[in-house]
């Protein structure tokens, strides 16, 4: 899977021992980095999303393209951004 801006994933142990267990975050990515890594890992900027899907902080991670796995709870390529109403 290439993540893309925009997408909801879960990063976990498969994606880096880091985030193994209790230390799983779920992330909208808001940026994936152009340079090359090592073969099949990638730098990835997103927001760390609590559990009712507010942003909480903002992280980069280094995680293995082959253990991103998408988040449920929202369509990929969403914002997850709410919107106001204007009166």
């Amino acid at each position: 899977m290439r993540p893309r801006a925009g997408d909801l994933l879960r990063i976990d142990g498969r994606a880096s021992v880091q985030f193994a267990g209790e230390r799983a975050l779920t992330v909208r990515v808001v940026a994936v980095c152009p340079r090359p890594t090592y073969a099949g890992w990638v730098w990835l900027t997103g927001y760390v999303l609590d559990r009712r899907g507010q942003a909480v902080a903002r992280r980069e991670v280094f995680v293995q393209l082959a253990g991103l796995r998408r988040a449920a709870g929202g369509p990929a390529g969403g914002t997850g951004r709410a919107t106001a109403r204007r009166r």
